[in-house]
């Protein structure tokens, strides 16, 4: 059975709007999160040392334990020699001194809004004891995400070069991150952290994420820079129920890297828009032999897409299922499947439920049926 509904939006040709994007990043992906449609991408799976886009999994290794009550926010863990040198050495640091005990929420507000390598150490060591130790940690989990590219050596992604990623894996980790630990994923867009440090005056720093203080919704993800990769910056903004996810790599400078995502950000606000299919499309569809003749399918979900503006061309759903439906069905039952095509290609394929649960009908009443079908047909 084919059932198509169409959805009409506005026209423009899509090889041209790609054709009008690019950018000074040697490594870009733009994403609309929702619909996980990429909206552009260059040289997205090309390895780069992803610098202090690395702490991104750190805080994922922390978040998880936190979530699984393993570790608590307000364990404090001790500043080892190796993690106070960090500080001392020119690195990002929250400065922190030998033997001080710090709990873990300080330690990821100083790794995540101040950047500090120093921080991340003693995170590392007071999780699993070594540094190397915590880095397996790491690895185990990009596997579980599915990042395919991507190695970690060490928390803080201080050069080594078996410390790598891609910046659409590095897009993936921000979005398992934003979904996972909703809570905790706030502290990326807070815009300063002050340690109250022990030993000396409290130290302020400012979140190093620019696009924070921009009015565009940004909260979130991580800046990096090393000098084999240059300026990246994984960013994301979120208005309403549509988050924009972009992550570049290989710029020049800070403020290019600022100027390059706001760029592919605008980008996909300007030139596309999220379009929301409601799970309920009640379709009427047939049975035999059951307590009721018809019973409504809907899609197991919301379904979001992400289109071209002012496209007039349609959004098909095709809706496939083996009617009439013959043997009793539950409420939510599985019974079909809805393929979403845009521009007649296939984006999206989701299932389609029961919206209430379906009996055999009594005999006489089947028995009637079949008397029917044999006179009719």
């Amino acid at each position: 059975m084919k059932i198509f509904l169409i959805f009409f939006l506005i026209s423009l040709n899509i090889t041209n709007v790609f054709a009008n994007i690019n950018t000074t990043a040697r490594q870009a992906i733009l994403i609309d999160a929702n619909s996980g449609k990429v909206l552009f991408q260059k040289n997205s799976d090309q390895k780069i040392s992803p610098a202090s886009m690395t702490k991104i999994m750190t805080t994922i290794v922390a978040f998880d334990l936190i979530k699984r009550n393993e570790i608590s926010i307000d364990e404090n863990f001790i500043v080892s020699n190796k993690a106070w040198r960090m500080s001392k050495s020119g690195y990002s640091s929250m400065f922190i001194l030998p033997n001080d005990k710090i709990s873990v929420k300080d330690l990821l507000k100083g790794i995540i809004i101040v950047s500090g390598n120093d921080a991340c150490i003693v995170l590392a060591e007071g999780i699993a004891g070594t540094e190397k130790a915590f880095a397996d940690l790491m690895n185990e989990k990009a596997i579980e995400i599915g990042l395919k590219n991507t190695n970690f050596t060490n928390s803080s992604g201080i050069y080594d070069g078996n410390n790598f990623s891609t910046v659409s894996d590095i897009a993936k980790m921000s979005l398992y991150m934003i979904n996972n630990y909703p809570d905790l994923y706030k502290i990326y867009s807070e815009k300063n952290f002050t340690w109250e440090r022990t030993g000396g005056d409290p130290i302020k720093q400012g979140n190093r994420n620019v696009l924070l203080y921009r009015n565009i919704g940004a909260d979130g993800v991580k800046t990096g820079h090393l000098s084999d990769s240059g300026y990246s910056l994984a960013a994301t903004t979120k208005i309403n129920e549509r988050r924009i996810i972009s992550v570049i790599s290989g710029t020049n400078s800070s403020a290019e890297r600022t100027r390059e995502s706001l760029k592919l950000i605008n980008y996909a606000k300007i030139r596309f828009e999220l379009f929301k299919i409601p799970k309920e499309i009640n379709a009427k569809i047939k049975t035999w032999n059951l307590s009721q003749p018809f019973v409504t399918a809907n899609l197991q979900k919301d379904v979001f897409v992400s289109i071209p503006k002012r496209k007039k061309d349609k959004i098909k759903i095709n809706i496939k299922i083996n009617e009439p439906i013959k043997k009793p069905v539950l409420k939510n039952e599985i019974i079909g499947k809805a393929n979403i095509y845009f521009e007649n290609n296939l984006i999206k394929s989701v299932n389609l439920i029961s919206s209430s649960s379906l009996e055999k009908s009594n005999f006489f009443k089947r028995f009637m049926n079949s008397i029917s079908f044999f006179v009719w047909g």
